[in-house]
Order: C-alpha cells, then sequence, then structure tokens
C-alpha cells in the first residue's frame, strides 16, 4: 500500500489515526495517510504564525521561482498524479491529466502575479494641505491563511489556495477533502522541494471537529474555502474578525436562443453536464430552449449522452466516472424519481447503473421547485425547459438563489450583450458552457454561489491589504 504521510510545517507526519483513501469506483484501497488532531493543528496553526515575518521577507522573485519549480514539478509527474487523482476521486483519467495540466498552470501564472505585485502613487495635491506630500501604496500580505478545498477537484482547487497565497507572501495551513487527500498531500511535497520554507505550509487532513476550528481560530487573517453554500455561509458567520473567500454551489443555468448553432449547444452541454458525473458547481444544470427548436435541440443532444461510455475511471474510455460514493448515487436517484412523480418525463438516463454509477441523465416537463431545478444537483442530470422568448429564458435563469456561471449560445449579439447585463451570476459565457474556466480567470459568484473571487491575480488581491504612507516633503 502507498502511503502519504501529511505535511506540517513542510515535514512528513503521521497519527495514531490511519486514513485509508478508497477508489470510489470499486473500492479498493488507493493510498494510506493520516488524520491530524488538535494537537497537530495547533502546531501548524502556531507554526503558520512563526512562519508568518518570514514568508513577508522573502522576496518576489524567490516566490516566483519557487512557484514556477512547483509548476515545472507537477508537470513532470503528470502521470503519477493523475492515476492518484483518479483513484481517489473516481475521476475518468483523461480528466484527471487536464486537471493536472490546470494546476500547473495555476502555480505558473501565480509566478507571474508575484513578479507583478506592486502598489501604486496617490495624488495629495487635490487639495491644498496636500501640496509638497506623497503618498505611495503598497499591498502586504494578510498573515496565516486558513484554507479548506472540495473533493471534485482536489488537486487543482487546492492550487487555487495554495499558490496565490504563496505568491501574496502568506504561509497557510490547508484541510483537504478526507475523501480526496492524497493529491493535495503530492502538491504539499512538490512546493517544499521546490524550495518554499518548510514552515510556510501545513496539509493535514482532519475530522470536520478539528478542521472547523479553521473557522474560528483568531491566528488565521483569512478563511478561503470551496464547498457548498450551506457550509460555507455558516462558516462565515462563525469566522469574526478574519476576511472570508467563499466558492460554493450553484446550479448553472444555459440558455439556447432561437439563433443558437444548435450542433455546437448539443455538442458543448453533453460535456458540460456530465463531465465528472456532473459532479462540479458550474456543471450544466437547468437548460432553457426557445420553444421554435426544442425538439431539433433535443433530438441532437439525446443520442450525444446516450453515446457516453460510463464506467472505470481508469479506463482511457470512459467519459462519465462514478458519483463520490454510493448515497450520492441514491440521493440523486431519489431526486430524479421525485421530479417524476410531479411531472418531469426522462428522456433518455433516469436510472442507477449499479454502486455508485448513475447513468447521464436528461429530464423535461421539471416542475422550477423540483429539488432536481431548484437545488444543485451535484450529479449527471440535466432538464430541459421550453421558453418562448430570450427574456423569459433569462428571468428563468435568474430565479435561482444561485449565481456562480452562465451560459448563452445564440447568434444574436444584441441577446448576448443583455445577457451580460442582466444575468445575476460571476460569469457569462457566451457560445459556450457555463462549466468552461481558465485558471487566470476572476472565478466566483454572487447570491448564494459565494464571496469574492479565485484566479490568482484576484485571489491575491484578496489576500493583500494596501497600506499607504505619506511623506510630508516641508522638513526644515
Amino acid at each position: 500500500m502507498t502511503t502519504f504521510p501529511f505535511c506540517l510545517g513542510g515535514r512528513p507526519g503521521t497519527s495514531d489515526t490511519p486514513l485509508d483513501v478508497l477508489n470510489p469506483y470499486d473500492g479498493r484501497v488507493v493510498g494510506r495517510t493520516w488524520l491530524a488532531g488538535h494537537a497537530e493543528f495547533d502546531r501548524a496553526a502556531e507554526t503558520a504564525v512563526a512562519a508568518a515575518p518570514l514568508m513577508r521577507r522573502l522576496p518576489a522573485y524567490r516566490r516566483a521561482e519557487i512557484l514556477m519549480g512547483a509548476s515545472n514539478a507537477i508537470l513532470a509527474r503528470k502521470d503519477e498524479i493523475a492515476t492518484v487523482l483518479a483513484g481517489e476521486a473516481g475521476k475518468p483519467i483523461r480528466d484527471a491529466r487536464i486537471e493536472v495540466e490546470r494546476a500547473a498552470m495555476t502555480f505558473h501564472v501565480a509566478a507571474d502575479e508575484a513578479r507583478r505585485l506592486s502598489g501604486e502613487v496617490v495624488p495629495m495635491d487635490l487639495a491644498p494641505h496636500g501640496v509638497d506630500r506623497i503618498a505611495i501604496v503598497k499591498r502586504v500580505p494578510v498573515g496565516p491563511v486558513a484554507a479548506i478545498s472540495p473533493f471534485n477537484f482536489p488537486l487543482n482547487l487546492t492550487a487555487h489556495k495554495i499558490a496565490p497565497a504563496l505568491a501574496a507572501g502568506n504561509p497557510l495551513v490547508v484541510k483537504p477533502a478526507t475523501k480526496t487527500p492524497l493529491s493535495a498531500l503530492v502538491l504539499a511535497d512538490i512546493v517544499v522541494k521546490a524550495g518554499l520554507p518548510p514552515e510556510a505550509i501545513s496539509v493535514l487532513p482532519m475530522p470536520r471537529q478539528v478542521g472547523d476550528r479553521l473557522v474560528t481560530d483568531e491566528r488565521f487573517k483569512l478563511l478561503t474555502f470551496t464547498g457548498s453554500s450551506a457550509v460555507g455561509w455558516d462558516m462565515k458567520a462563525r469566522a469574526g474578525k478574519k476576511r472570508v473567500i467563499l466558492e460554493l454551489g450553484g446550479n448553472a443555468g444555459v440558455i439556447v436562443d432561437e439563433s443558437a448553432d444548435l450542433e455546437l449547444a448539443a455538442g458543448r452541454i453533453a460535456a458540460g453536464g456530465f463531465a465528472f458525473a456532473g459532479q462540479s458547481c458550474i456543471s450544466v444544470q437547468r437548460v432553457y430552449v426557445h420553444e421554435r427548436v426544442f425538439d431539433a435541440f433535443a433530438a441532437r443532444l439525446v443520442p450525444l449522452v446516450e453515446a457516453l461510455r460510463v464506467g472505470d475511471p481508469l479506463d482511457p474510455e470512459t467519459d462519465v466516472g462514478p458519483m463520490i460514493d454510493e448515497s450520492e448515487a441514491e440521493r440523486v436517484d431519489a431526486w430524479v424519481r421525485e421530479a417524476v412523480a410531479s411531472g418531469a418525463r426522462v428522456l433518455t438516463g433516469g436510472r442507477r447503473l449499479g454502486g455508485p454509477l448513475y447513468a447521464p441523465t436528461i429530464l423535461t416537463d421539471v416542475s422550477p421547485d423540483a429539488r432536481v431545478c431548484a437545488q444543485e444537483v451535484f450529479a449527471p442530470v440535466v432538464g430541459l425547459f421550453r421558453v418562448t422568448s430570450f427574456d423569459e429564458a433569462v428571468d428563468e435563469v435568474n430565479r435561482s438563489t444561485y449565481g456562480l456561471q452562465a451560459g448563452v449560445f445564440t447568434a444574436d449579439l444584441d441577446h448576448a450583450l443583455s445577457a451580460f447585463d442582466r444575468l445575476e451570476v460571476g460569469g457569462v459565457m457566451v457560445n459556450e458552457v457555463p462549466t468552461w474556466r481558465i485558471d487566470n480567470m476572476p472565478y466566483g459568484g454572487v447570491k448564494d454561489s459565494g464571496l469574492g473571487r479565485e484566479g490568482p491575480r484576484y485571489t491575491i488581491e484578496e489576500m493583500t491589504e494596501p497600506r499607504l504612507m505619506v511623506v510630508n516633503r516641508r522638513v526644515r
């Protein structure tokens, strides 16, 4: 069995509580790590506090060198890391390799941003008493960062917390998801070997009662969390004086306009609704199709979804792997049956395939109040809805309490610009699915979908604060 010690102050460690990580597809053990307890938590927090002055003094060129070294090492170990990722998360190996490449890009972009981190000169002579004064603003690290990452992108979403924190000059303590901690531990090892002062990072799988201390412990100056909306907003309420970045859930809406390229829309939605078994906060969930093209669109989409291959994530031919565990397959099956009982029709799928596997599913005639529509389904389930106009489609997308990203397929420039103005989301993808993301862009949502933005440049802004110096040149 391969073992993965946790990382405490940059050094490998174990505890009296082993954690065997299971492949969700077949239940086999893919690796062993250990859960940290309260004692390890306190040591990690104390080490981060002690490392803050060291990280603050670390020059930009060294931070950039460390981040670039980590980026190169991730790519050098691409196949190894992808295998770990596919095993622990049940992610199809093709998607796992893409996630490794994205993590490397995240570190690369963070290295560039570390070199560009700068301030500004602020004019003081806007009032008479400001004459002969010079004002300079620089950005300084906030201090120790507490980070909690999710199971669905355990490598890249952890990278989106580690890389900006280090670029900004902050030490951090990371709690990876206990179902998928192994790739985050590999990442910690890579960063330390790239030359990071070891005191600056701890990655500790922890039981919830221990990890919850990251939220309330005043030694941490910023909390960054990716996960469910209910958990995230509760954390914010308990976080006290620390800054909070929340990247939360969604039930992403897509508009297929009357003028849309239906082949393009169907192909992208078949990918965006079912990649990683729909276990993404920007997975396509609700599709609003103009009634004049609804039947033609559905006729294109259904065969593409039925052609998706479901099965072993380590098989290169697999398109859709398992849910993270069998209970999630049971949950989504109950939600689909509930929708059908209320009048929804199944165009394809709508059934379990055994264990944690669920058939890629398309529903129509779904009640807007059904859980598969109103809540975050987080599963390979897409609902199609007829609308009579573009304006109605925009209103329906906005009906949600979530607002992460949305997609609009249209050949009408005015409709595209109108969607950009009116959709209550963090990002609008035109002629693309909301599942699309590149790692340097500002990423985050509004309403129940979160607070703040990810993407190295934007996270660095959150993880630093402006400091002002005013110099009076009138000296005797």
